[in-house]
């Protein structure tokens, strides 16, 4: 059954991104161009290229993580890219579970 009260947050700076993200029928997003994991419910879902360990505190409290995975060509690194581009380097949603190893990691 759909959690009614899932929001939905995409973390993005980029302009294309979340023009991209409203012409897939989404509904309502919420934009954030940095993502505060305090305002994260259990429930929700994030969408993002957020660093892996970030991904993982999405995860670890209960929220969906979307990584908005787009195949970018050497030449246009670096470049803003619209969303008829992004559609062109084949951007989609991947949904990931991520949980970091906190047993196995280089701590000081």
């Amino acid at each position: 059954m759909e959690n009614k009260n899932k929001r939905i947050f995409l973390v993005s700076r980029h302009p294309g991104a979340i023009r991209w993200l409203q012409r897939q029928g989404h509904g309502p997003v919420i934009h954030r161009a940095h993502l505060d994991l305090n305002e994260i419910r259990p429930g929700d879902r994030v969408i993002g290229t957020l660093p892996v360990h970030m991904a993982a505190q999405v995860c670890k409290i209960g929220a969906e993580y979307h990584h908005l995975a787009v195949d970018i060509p050497p030449e246009l690194r670096g470049v803003e890219l619209d969303e008829q581009t992004m559609a062109a380097c084949d951007a989609r949603l991947v949904p990931c579970r991520v949980e970091m190893d906190e047993q196995t990691g280089d701590h000081p």
